[in-house]
């Protein structure tokens, strides 16, 4: 009997496990469509540019976390501007598991979208001088996969396009200015 209860308690705490929330992070121009822009607002981002989703509890600044997904490339072409992580495949092949956040639960979304070659993340592509980097409006969604079924991962209803913008450059100081330094140093020196 006790063996019986054990394992129908690991069998209901592994249920409770996989019951995530689910968001489809497909972008298409027949889904939602909200393509995303490099610095100047015309020209949609290719495929040396990469996409990835966010989530937070409370929408706070500063509590974005990454979905546990990798980094999903843009496409080119007629898609440019739109990513697609897994190509044309069912909408339940398409969703980002939300870790850490029970299906049916309120979040807040961001997309963020940088240079490729500026890092393999969007904290370190944002550190990168010159780099392109971006991150869109929140919107708030309804996590899918509750119930029994469950139910289809939630579209990003309310996303809307954005621009990217660049990563200033730190300015160096210039060899005159480190000259005119060094001469204040030595006259300085010298009166004493």
């Amino acid at each position: 009997m006790k063996k019986i209860l054990l394992i129908a308690a690991c069998f209901v705490t592994s249920i409770g496990a996989f019951a995530q929330g689910v968001i489809d992070f497909r972008i298409t121009p027949t889904g939602v469509n909200a393509p995303v822009f490099d610095v100047g607002g015309t020209t949609k981002l290719g495929s040396t540019f990469l996409a990835q989703l966010y989530w937070s509890a409370t929408g706070a600044a500063g509590s974005y976390v990454a979905v546990s997904d990798a980094p999903v490339p843009f496409r080119d072409g007629a898609g440019a501007g739109y990513w697609n992580p897994t190509g044309n495949t069912p909408a339940s092949a398409d969703s980002s598991r939300v870790v850490g956040v029970a299906a049916g639960a309120n979040v807040f979304l961001e997309v963020a979208a940088w240079t490729a070659s500026a890092g393999s993340t969007y904290a370190i592509a944002s550190t990168v001088p010159g780099a392109h980097v971006g991150i869109s409006l929140p919107i708030q969604v309804t996590t899918g996969g509750a119930g029994s079924p469950p139910s289809l991962p939630a579209a990003m209803t309310g996303l809307q396009s954005f621009t990217l913008g660049q990563v200033a450059a730190t300015p160096e100081p210039s060899t005159i200015a480190l000259g005119l330094v060094g001469a204040a140093a030595l006259l300085l020196r010298r009166r004493k």
